[in-house]
């Protein structure tokens, strides 16, 4: 029987971290509090002082990559279309 792996959001982490680099509470504390484990709210915490808020938000950049690649396609495909339609204009050009 497996478990899945929790995924927690980037307001989440964000929040969490925040609270915890205030100093009012142990990592223990907060991570009791929240039902995470202490070492991911201390790595949390690491990476917001290294980084900041928008460390957290690695699924916008998947999805910014994505929409990048797909729209290399579409001007690839697009490309194509225009070669093709100017040499079908070029064949029919030579039966009129």
């Amino acid at each position: 029987m497996t478990s899945r792996r929790k995924q927690y959001n980037a307001q989440f982490k964000f929040r969490v971290a925040l609270e915890a680099s205030r100093g009012h509470q142990t990592i223990s504390q907060i991570a009791s509090q929240n039902n995470v484990h202490p070492n991911l709210v201390s790595n949390w915490k690491k990476q917001l002082l290294k980084d900041g808020p928008d460390v957290f938000k690695r699924k916008a950049s998947r999805q910014e990559r994505q929409q990048a690649a797909k729209e290399a396609d579409l001007y690839e495909q697009i490309g194509r279309l225009k070669m093709e339609l100017e040499w079908l204009k070029k064949k029919a050009a030579q039966f009129k």
